[in-house]
């Protein structure tokens, strides 16, 4: 039976995508077209014939010599045919036959190794076919410039990171030179998605849908771009409040899925309050918009490329620094002195406080505490918005920036205090690690 279900999987890449490949084709006439939905099929399971046969060889060398020479021989038959329908076409695509490649590949793979790995390798391959418009759509909105800063990142963090220190430098427990790069890298990457798809989407798709993305990116810029076309466009406050709870919801939501990523145990005692947050935000934009029949006129969001070399290294710098004097006011002044530093941090970014809390949620200050630092992190961030927003914008937005973002920080912070009490405090600081 396991034989039969590999088998099985193998075809079914194979229909996936032939699925898509069928689709795009689906206005060509029978017989005009190289390959459609059961010719895919049929490679998928020629793919998996092959490497059955493999499988009762039982030798290795021969296996892999029969892998390599049906490869060799499908390839070339099939990129004859798709030559000759590229002729006819005057086509110079090679993605079919590069995925006829993949789908005869994966077909063995599904034989011969894991079957699931096989299943969403192909699950991938479809997508990557189906999505085909939407890339070529965003190398058109990236300049050049974007494309590069990042080019340059990435590569100063493959090639340079073996180099860069993995140990903690400085008093206070230390600052650990290649952690603090990595996560640079990893948050700006999170931005840089967010800031991509801002350009991609754009006031084409709508501001409630710019805004929440670009809460990915800086809630705060969403924020203040809100205040000031609030100026422009007084009728369409509601709409601009809106906006800015959406990007305050995913801005939160980024959060809870980075301390997530470095310490979990945090993360499900900070993620009540900030989930709570997040539900009053997406609420209070629904009621901001329900009912309101005017539209407000396309925004564009301005947000700096976060993905560039400097912006990197001085977030690098900035993290390095928040975390050092984190660490340093935890010793000074214990759990008083952490959550001291979250919320004059979180006033700037609440990245270095998610990670100065993550670590010291390990064994210098108590889980709770540092759930509790959180929490206050964003709360000053929040503060620092509304403050900014309050004295950009007119009159007429400032009630529902209020309600935008003080509510959700009301209910949050409710429901931080509750769990607090419910939990008899803060809590102890956990045992170091052996």
């Amino acid at each position: 039976m396991d034989l039969v279900r590999r088998l099985a999987v193998a075809a079914l890449v194979g229909l996936l995508v032939g699925i898509e490949r069928g689709w795009r084709e689906r206005e060509a006439e029978g017989g005009a077209r190289t390959a459609g939905i059961r010719t895919f099929t049929l490679i998928g399971m020629l793919g998996g014939i092959v490497g059955l046969i493999a499988r009762a060889l039982k030798d290795p060398t021969g296996a892999g010599v029969l892998i390599a020479f049906s490869l060799l021989v499908f390839s070339a038959a099939f990129a004859a045919f798709r030559m000759r329908e590229n002729a006819e076409d005057d086509n110079y695509g090679f993605t079919t036959v590069v995925a006829a490649m993949a789908t005869f590949t994966l077909g063995v793979y599904a034989l011969l190794g894991d079957q699931n790995i096989a299943a969403a390798a192909g699950v991938a391959v479809m997508a990557i076919l189906a999505i085909r418009e939407q890339l070529h759509g965003l190398l058109s909105r990236i300049t050049w410039n974007e494309l590069r800063a990042a080019i340059i990142l990435l590569s100063m963090t493959f090639l340079a990171l073996p180099f860069i220190p993995d140990q903690n430098f400085g008093p206070f427990g230390g600052v650990n030179p290649r952690q603090v790069w990595l996560l640079a890298v990893v948050l700006a990457a999170v931005s840089f998605v967010g800031y991509v798809a801002v350009k991609v989407f754009g006031s084409k798709r709508g501001m409630l849908l710019s805004s929440a993305i670009g809460g990915l990116v800086s809630s705060t810029s969403v924020t203040v771009d809100a205040a000031r076309h609030a100026h422009k466009n007084k009728s369409g406050c509601r709409l601009l409040g809106a906006g800015v709870a959406l990007a305050t919801a995913s801005s939160l939501a980024r959060m809870i899925a980075v301390i997530a990523a470095l310490n979990f145990t945090v993360a499900k005692l900070a993620a009540a309050p900030l989930l709570v947050a997040i539900v009053v935000a997406v609420a209070i934009a629904a009621v901001l918009v329900w009912g309101d029949g005017k539209r407000t006129k396309p925004v564009d969001i301005k947000i700096a490329n976060p993905f560039s070399l400097q912006a990197t290294l001085l977030l690098a710098a900035f993290l390095g620094g928040a975390i050092f004097l984190t660490e340093a006011l935890s010793v000074w002044l214990g759990s008083s002195g952490a959550l001291a530093a979250a919320f004059a941090g979180g006033a700037v970014s609440v990245d270095p406080a998610t990670f100065s809390m993550a670590e010291l949620g390990r064994d210098r200050i108590s889980p709770m505490t540092a759930a509790a630092g959180l929490w206050l992190a964003a709360l000053s961030n929040n503060l620092l918005k509304f403050g900014l927003a309050w004295s950009a914008g007119p009159r007429e937005f400032r009630w529902p920036l209020a309600l935008s973002l003080l509510a959700p920080l009301v209910a949050g912070g409710a429901a931080s205090a509750a769990m607090i009490v419910f939990a008899g405090g803060l809590g102890e600081v956990p045992a170091p690690a052996n």
